[in-house]
């Protein structure tokens, strides 16, 4: 049977764009299929910030073809001994580190258990398919991970790339629990994008048709907090105001019009926030 080709390699970092290491990383997936396609997710990704790259992953992966290859690269523990993996799911690709950048995207795909989201789960100890046996303790996005990368995308059987490992015993980024009554729902802020939006971890499918509100001053009772009010698009509110919508990634987010929601409510990531119920 003819290894399937899939010839589509999406690359995510926090690499930045000053240096040249995204480049050389390209480099190396050239010289193993200059024929292959690479897509740049993003390399502004807060440096070290896990969280918000496997946020960042989670969201894009739903838009792109079966069989895509996504190489993922936040290591701060390159050199450590944490794993280096490849994970096949129903509809494509993972390539990172094992430090919970990769699982985020098992949130969106059907099942109880992570064994029924992973079809295999390999950690990368064969050096066939690096760039070099002896990878640079720094730098395994171009020693190890872009070469494996290349190497699925060419066709190459993910089970030739190592071992398998137990889908259970991968490394997993937990927010708190969602928190749900009639009256309420409290949950958290899972990325700050680029503009200052405060994404939270109540999905969209929550609010959806019911009359609702934000509140961010969790510190007290319902009625003495700061209510935000709720619209569908930043501008229905004046410019200036705070809002709470669902932005285009499905989850609730506070905005402000032309503003910075960040800086002016000084909130960050694993803040509470609270969606509260009107009648």
């Amino acid at each position: 049977m003819v290894a399937r080709c899939h010839h589509l390699i999406t690359l995510l970092t926090d690499f930045g764009l000053d240096d040249v290491y995204v480049g050389v990383m390209k480099g190396t997936i050239a010289r193993i299929n200059p024929a292959l396609n690479v897509i740049d997710l993003s390399h502004q990704i807060p440096p070290q910030n896990i969280m918000a790259g496997r946020f960042a992953l989670m969201n894009a992966y739903p838009f792109f073809p079966a069989g895509t290859v996504h190489l993922a690269v936040v290591d701060p523990g390159v050199g450590s001994k944490r794993r280096a993996i490849a994970l096949q799911l129903a509809n494509g690709f993972l390539v990172g580190p094992d430090n919970g950048l990769l699982t985020g995207v098992l949130e969106l795909l059907p099942g109880e258990t992570v064994e029924e989201k992973i079809i295999c789960a390999v950690e990368l100890e064969n050096p066939t398919y690096w760039r070099t046996n002896k990878p640079s303790s720094t730098f395994h996005g171009r020693d190890l991970f872009a070469p494996v990368a290349a190497h699925l995308a060419t066709g190459v059987d993910i089970k030739k790339l190592g071992s398998m490992i137990d889908p259970a015993s991968l490394i997993k980024l937990s927010l708190p629990a969602l928190q749900i009554t009639p009256h309420q729902i409290i949950g958290t802020i899972q990325y700050i994008d680029h503009f200052g939006n405060l994404i939270t971890n109540i999905p969209s499918q929550y609010v959806a048709g019911k009359n609702w509100a934000v509140t961010i001053n969790h510190s007290q009772l319902i009625n003495h907090s700061r209510l935000i009010p709720t619209g569908e698009s930043y501008s229905n509110v004046a410019v200036g105001e705070i809002l709470g919508l669902i932005g285009s990634h499905g989850w609730v987010e506070i905005a402000v019009h032309n503003g910075d929601a960040h800086s002016l409510l000084n909130l960050g990531v694993e803040d509470k926030v609270v969606v509260v119920f009107q009648e």
